[in-house]
Parts: C-alpha cells; sequence; structure tokens
C-alpha cells in the first residue's frame, strides 16, 4: 500500500508542481552557473548508495559536506538558494527518487555518502532496513536543529510506530512545518 501511495502522490505532485519546478530550474540557470540539479551521493535502503537530486542552492564549488560543517554556509549559498531552502523548494526533484523506489515520501532522511557518524547509528539500530524518505518523523520534530543521536532516536521511533496512517500524520505536519518554515537553518 505504501509503494502504491508513494507512485500516485509522486505522479500527482509532478502534474502540479511541474511548471513551478520548470520556472525554478530557469531561474536557477539565469542567476548562477552550473547544473540546475546538484546530484549528491545518499545512502538508501541496506545502506546502498544511489544519486539524489535537489535544485542547486550552492556554487558549484562548494565542498560535498553537510551544509552545518561549512565554516561559512552564507558564502556558498547562490542568489536563489536562500529562497529554495527556506521554502523547501530544493527538495521537489526527489519526486525522481520516489518514483524509482529509491525513496518514499515518508522515511528517514537519506544521509550524506560521508556522514558515516549517521550511518553507523541507523545501522546499529537497524533503522537502514527502512526506504530514506522525503520526510520524516525527525523533520517534524526538529529538523536541522537536532543532533545526530536525536535523529537516531526519531528515526527509532518511526521504525517502532510505522504504519500507513502514522505517514499520513507526519506528511500533514510536514506541510506546516514547511508552510511556516520552522527547524531550516539555511
Amino acid at each position: 500500500m505504501k509503494r502504491t501511495f508513494d507512485i500516485m502522490l509522486s505522479i500527482l505532485a509532478c502534474l502540479v508542481l511541474g511548471i513551478p519546478m520548470l520556472i525554478i530550474a530557469l531561474i536557477i540557470h539565469w542567476t548562477s552557473k552550473g547544473q540546475v540539479l546538484h546530484w549528491s551521493e545518499r545512502i538508501g535502503r541496506y545502506n546502498e548508495i544511489f544519486f539524489m537530486p535537489k535544485f542547486r542552492t550552492m556554487r558549484i564549488d562548494t565542498p560535498q559536506v553537510a551544509t552545518h560543517l561549512l565554516s561559512d554556509p552564507d558564502q556558498w549559498i547562490t542568489p536563489i538558494g536562500r529562497f529554495l531552502r527556506k521554502h523547501s523548494l530544493d527538495e521537489l526533484p526527489q519526486l525522481w527518487n520516489i518514483l524509482k523506489g529509491d525513496m518514499s515520501f515518508v522515511g528517514p532522511r537519506p544521509a550524506l555518502f560521508n556522514q558515516e557518524d549517521l550511518i553507523d547509528l541507523r545501522t546499529k539500530e537497524g533503522i537502514h532496513q527502512i526506504v530514506p524518505g522525503l520526510t520524516g518523523l525527525a523533520q517534524i520534530k526538529g529538523r536541522d536543529h537536532l543532533t545526530i543521536p536525536e535523529k537516531v532516536e526519531w528515526d527509532k521511533e518511526y521504525l517502532r510506530c510505522r504504519s500507513f496512517w502514522f505517514d499520513l500524520k507526519i506528511l500533514f505536519f510536514t506541510f506546516f512545518k514547511v508552510a511556516k518554515k520552522e527547524g531550516i537553518r539555511h
């Protein structure tokens, strides 16, 4: 049921958001050098690597680390990047990963390939068995303001309580968190 829901909702979202996504792509193209999409190596189910697209919000010469690990993240953000991140619009291309099955709408956010501490903790707790998500319990409980151990605790809670109805509840709260721009650093 979850996979069917993911496919149907991602197709609907692509239809509704197709033109806004095209406009975002054109603005990125016109305001900064480089590709419109940034493809990053992410850790998926069973710690397998997959490539996840995001609308590019950082300069092309930005180091490949989590934003919070940059000494001055502001120096790397593109002219439209802050707006895209603030409104979580940079995440829209991940609908592709949901259609492919690399991701789900709800699950733990996929770690970067070099976030060994997060990957190790998730593996130890069995969280690596879950398909990663566009949003998750940790996203609605604090997002970028959570420490890695706190994220893993929320991921464990999701693993313990996951169900179709729990996913719908997380999607509902995600919508309001994004609308209020809560929990976003940059």
